[in-house]
Order: C-alpha cells, then structure tokens, then sequence
C-alpha cells in the first residue's frame, strides 16, 4: 500500500488512508483466506459478551427469526472445524448480540472496503469538510496577496 500523506499533527485523515488502499494492488493467491481470523475474532468476542454461548444463540435466533444453537456457535469458531463457516446472512445477528462489529470489519477490510458507523461517517463528513474550508481558506489567503500585490505595486 503506498503511503498516504500525514497530517501536520502525524495523523492520517481517513480520505488519505482510502486513497492509499485505492491505488493498492490485489492480493496475492491465498490473500483472501480469513478463515483464521474470522474464527479467532469470533471467539474472542464472545468470551467479551456477558451473555453465554446459549444465551448468544437464542438472541440470534430471535433477530433472524430461524434457529441458532450453541452447537452452531462451537462448530463456527472450533479450530478442528475447519470448513464450518458462519453463513454471511447471521453475521450481523452475531455483531449485534456480542455487541462488537469487528467481524463485519473484517469481512469489509478483506474486500478493501472500510465501515463506518452511521454517527461516525457523519464525523468523518464533517472532517473532510473542514479540511475543505482550510484548504479553501488557504487558497483564497494566497489569492489576497497576490491581488494587494498587484494593486500596489
């Protein structure tokens, strides 16, 4: 991935960091497989949740409205069950329940694409409009002096 520009406070805008991964190349073979991480994000985010593995199931089958069972939850995220995957359709289910997106964000960064939830992408609009505003302010301050400049002179 090239490098974006940074910041004069060392920190990268978002609109840098996806410019850097637009002008990245695709991945190599096997660069895609996220079976690992996919099993290990989901385990670690349900040993976070309060709620038990029972209790994560039923919550599921609830928002979905078809049946999860805990035997599910242990086949998707078993590292000896290497080719039992989460369906992509109970993934937001399983998000919503742990109360963690880092699946979901998983998933969105393997296909390079970036999520941001819904308060914090009217953040960050609101950030590139004001790195707008300054780049326009700066524009028009070089205009200012050009024009006294050339009245005077």
């Amino acid at each position: 991935m090239p490098k974006a520009s940074q910041k004069t406070d060392g920190q990268m805008s978002i609109f840098d960091l996806l410019a850097g991964f637009q002008n990245s190349p695709g991945p190599g073979p096997g660069g895609l497989n996220i079976q690992y991480q996919l099993q290990g994000i989901m385990t670690e985010d349900m040993k976070a949740c309060p709620l038990s593995r029972w209790e994560v199931a039923g919550k599921m089958s609830e928002f979905l409205g078809r049946e999860i069972t805990k035997f599910m939850l242990d086949t998707w995220t078993a590292e000896t069950k290497q080719f039992h995957r989460p369906p992509a359709e109970v993934i937001p289910a399983f998000c919503a329940v742990v109360g963690s997106f880092r699946t979901l964000n998983l998933l969105a960064q393997t296909a390079n694409v970036f999520m941001v939830p819904g308060p914090e992408a009217l953040r960050a609009e609101i950030q590139r409009f004001k790195e707008e505003i300054k780049r326009l302010q700066k524009e028009k301050q070089k205009r200012q002096v050009f024009l006294r400049e050339v009245e005077h002179g």
